[in-house]
C-alpha cells in the first residue's frame, strides 16, 4: 500500500494544472452520468441532508486549501 502512494506521489508531479482541472471535470461528468443512469444512487444522494454533503465538502477542502493559502 505504502509503495502505491509513494508511485502516485512521483507520478502526480508530472501533471500540471490543466490536467489535474480535466480530471476534476471528467469525476463530475461521470457522477451526473450515474445520476441519470443509475436512479438508486440519485435517489440516495437526493435524500441526503444538504448539509451533510457540504460538511463532507469542508472536511475534504480544509487540508489542500491550507496548503494553498499557506505563506
Amino acid at each position: 500500500m505504502i509503495f502505491m502512494i509513494k508511485e502516485l506521489n512521483k507520478n502526480i508531479k508530472k501533471l500540471d494544472m490543466w490536467d489535474i482541472g480535466c480530471i476534476k471535470i471528467a469525476v463530475m461528468i461521470f457522477v451526473m452520468f450515474l445520476f441519470s443512469v443509475w436512479g438508486g444512487f440519485r435517489n440516495f444522494v437526493l435524500s441526503i441532508n444538504p448539509w451533510i454533503l457540504f460538511l463532507g465538502f469542508v472536511f475534504f477542502a480544509v487540508k489542500p486549501l491550507f496548503k494553498f493559502f499557506k505563506n
